[in-house]
């Protein structure tokens, strides 16, 4: 009779065994998830309804995480991650891109701002404003260089280490605030309100499907890329341009 401990011994050497005969066997191999990272402020749009679309697509498991630019950037060379959403920024070289959308910057104002009473603005509209940016990285530097290329010395009142922040601060009335991302909520964290109004001459920003050159993914990914382009449409990106 076997004691507890040969019993424990027989028990993982069925498994090690089964597991060889899985090998031996491809199509009974179980897929591999699909390793997915989001950049933090697409998640919150994007995440809840792709989980929820995705369970539609046959073989396909989704493992998701939501990083900041470097750590995304980590996450593909490292092999953490297979796909990543954001934005075409803070990428470094041997990336393939996908663009599955393109959004221009907005404005994020209280309502009672005299430009609130514009249904777009222009950059030279802001050359005068006190101007709340997100200090996330190349974000940053993108957004001033909005500015520059069209010969204009932005105003940086405040840089704050969230959108969520620069929300806050924008719709309690202390500049003005700007960003690619537009929350379909209306209503900062402390509860005052606040409207985005497209800036119309600063070009659109690419969301980008990323995938680091040579990394083979599993045929349900195919699937992937529509079921995400299909994800950027109002109200949270109101003024999408189609790539």
């Amino acid at each position: 009779v076997p004691t507890a401990f040969g019993r424990g011994w027989l028990a993982a050497a069925e498994a090690q065994l089964a597991a060889i005969a899985r090998l031996a066997e491809p199509d009974r191999l179980e897929a591999p998830p699909l390793r997915l990272a989001l950049f933090e402020d697409l998640a919150p749009v994007c995440l809840a309804p792709l989980i929820a679309r995705a369970a539609a697509l046959p073989g396909l498991t989704l493992e998701t995480r939501v990083l900041g630019f470097g750590a995304l950037d980590a996450a593909l060379r490292r092999g953490e991650a297979d796909l990543a959403l954001t934005w075409d920024l803070g990428l470094g070289p041997g990336v393939l891109r996908q663009v599955l959308a393109r959004v221009p910057p907005h404005a994020v104002l209280p309502p009672d701002h005299p430009l609130a009473a514009l249904p777009a603005l222009r950059l030279s509209d802001l050359a005068d404003q006190p101007l709340i940016l997100a200090d996330q990285g190349p974000s940053l530097a993108h957004l001033r260089a909005l500015f520059t290329r069209a010969g204009i010395a932005p105003q940086v009142a405040h840089r704050t280490a969230t959108l969520e922040l620069m929300r806050s601060h924008a719709a309690n009335g202390l500049g003005v605030g700007l960003s690619y991302t537009n929350p379909a909520g209306r209503i900062a964290p402390d509860g005052r309100p606040f409207v985005t109004r497209a800036i119309a001459d600063a070009g659109a920003e690419p969301v980008i499907l990323a995938q680091l050159d040579g990394n083979a993914l599993p045929e349900a990914a195919a699937g992937l890329a529509p079921l995400l382009a299909a994800l950027f449409t109002g109200p949270a990106f109101p003024d999408l341009v189609v790539p």
